[in-house]
C-alpha cells in the first residue's frame, strides 16, 4: 500500500471499478450498467450501446513509436471492437483530443486521417458526429461510440453456460509480438527512432500493424450474435484475462486448448481486439470463428485443465510486466 493512504495503484483496475460502480448514479434509460465492454440504454422504440475509452500519451502510446495517423487508427478500431463486441454494428464516435499548444497542426489531421480511414476498412458508415478540442500537457483522446443493434440480442459478458464452446476470431499474440519489437528495437534509452520504426514495418509487417493499426474483426461481432453467441467480448486486455472476465460474470470456468490459441504469448499479451465468444454446442460457428476451449463447471481459467494463475495481461495501474504501448 502507497503510504497509510490507498491508492488507484494499490487496488488496480478491476478492483477500483468495483468501488466506485455502486456510488454512480443510474440512468432511469439503463438496461445494461457498468462492468460489461458497452452499456447499453433504452431510448424510444430502441436500444443502444454506448461505450467510451482513453488514450494517452505515455502509457497508451509513444510519439515516435506512433505516428498521429497510428495513433487515430488505433483509437478508432479499438472502440468499434467494443461496439462489435456486444453484436452491434458501430454508427458514431464522438472524439475528445486535447494536446500541447506546441503540437504540430499537421500532427493532428494525421490523427483525423487516421480516424477516416480506420473507419472505412473497418466500418463503412461509421464516422465522427462531434467531440472538443482542449488543451493539455500530453496528448490524450475519449473516445466514446455507439451502434445498432438491428434486431439482435445485445451480448454480454454473462451468459456462458456449462459445455458451451469458446472460440475467436482475429489474431491472437500479434499484438504484443508487434510490442516487444518496438520497444527492443526502436526504443533507445527511452528514445523513439523512426527510422528504426520504419525498418520493423518492412520486416515484420503483420506484427507492427497488429500493434499500431489494429484490424478487429468487426463483422464478427453481429454475426456470432445472429449465430447464438451466448458471451463474448474483445480481447482487448490478453486472453487468459478476458476469459477470466467473461468466466466471472458467467459464473463458470473456461478450459483454454493451449495447442489451438498457437503460442503461450497469446496467453497474456494484450490489444489482439479478436473477438472472443462462447457458444452453445450444436451452434454452428460463423465464418473466421476458430474452437479454442469450453465452459466447464468452477471458476476462473484453466489452460489444458491447469488452473492459469499468473496475472499476465494488460491493467493501467497493476506493476506487472505486459505494460502496453
Amino acid at each position: 500500500m502507497s503510504g497509510s493512504v490507498e491508492t488507484i495503484g494499490d487496488l488496480g483496475e478491476g478492483a477500483t471499478l468495483a468501488r466506485i460502480f455502486p456510488l454512480l448514479p443510474e440512468s432511469s434509460r439503463t438496461i445494461l450498467g457498468p462492468g460489461d465492454d458497452c452499456a447499453v440504454i433504452d431510448v424510444p422504440g430502441n436500444r443502444v450501446p454506448l461505450t467510451t475509452d482513453l488514450m494517452i500519451e505515455g502509457p497508451d502510446f509513444i510519439i515516435g513509436l506512433s505516428t498521429g495517423y497510428d495513433i487515430g487508427w488505433k483509437a478508432c478500431a479499438t472502440n468499434l471492437a467494443d461496439v462489435a463486441s456486444m453484436g452491434a454494428t458501430p454508427t458514431a464516435l464522438v472524439v475528445g483530443l486535447a494536446a500541447p499548444a506546441t503540437t504540430a497542426v499537421t500532427f493532428v489531421e494525421d490523427i483525423a486521417r487516421g480516424f477516416r480511414d480506420a473507419a472505412a476498412v473497418l466500418a463503412p458508415g461509421c464516422g465522427v458526429v462531434g467531440g472538443d478540442l482542449s488543451h493539455g500537457p500530453v496528448v490524450m483522446l475519449a473516445v466514446t461510440a455507439t451502434g445498432e443493434f438491428d434486431g439482435v440480442e445485445p451480448v454480454t459478458r454473462a451468459g456462458a453456460q456449462i459445455g458451451h464452446t469458446l472460440a475467436v476470431s482475429g489474431q491472437l499474440g500479434a499484438a504484443k509480438r508487434g510490442l516487444d519489437l518496438l520497444f527492443e528495437r526502436a526504443l533507445v534509452d527511452g528514445v523513439p527512432d523512426p527510422a528504426a520504426v520504419a525498418e520493423l514495418w518492412a520486416s515484420h509487417p503483420v506484427d507492427i500493424a497488429a500493434q499500431l493499426r489494429p484490424e478487429p474483426p468487426i463483422a464478427s461481432g453481429r454475426a456470432a450474435a445472429l449465430a447464438g453467441a451466448s458471451a463474448m467480448m474483445d480481447v482487448s486486455d490478453g486472453l487468459v484475462l478476458d476469459a477470466r472476465r467473461i468466466a466471472t460474470a458467467s459464473g463458470v470456468a473456461i478450459d483454454i486448448d493451449l495447442a489451438a490459441v498457437g503460442s503461450p504469448e497469446a496467453l497474456t499479451g494484450g490489444e489482439d481486439h479478436a473477438m472472443l465468444a462462447c457458444f452453445p454446442p450444436r451452434a454452428t460457428l460463423p465464418a473466421g470463428y476458430r474452437v479454442i476451449g469450453r465452459v466447464t463447471p468452477g471458476e476462473g481459467v484453466l489452460v489444458d485443465g491447469v488452473p492459469f494463475d499468473h496475472r499476465g495481461g494488460w491493467d493501467p495501474f497493476a506493476d506487472y510486466a505486459g505494460d502496453n504501448q
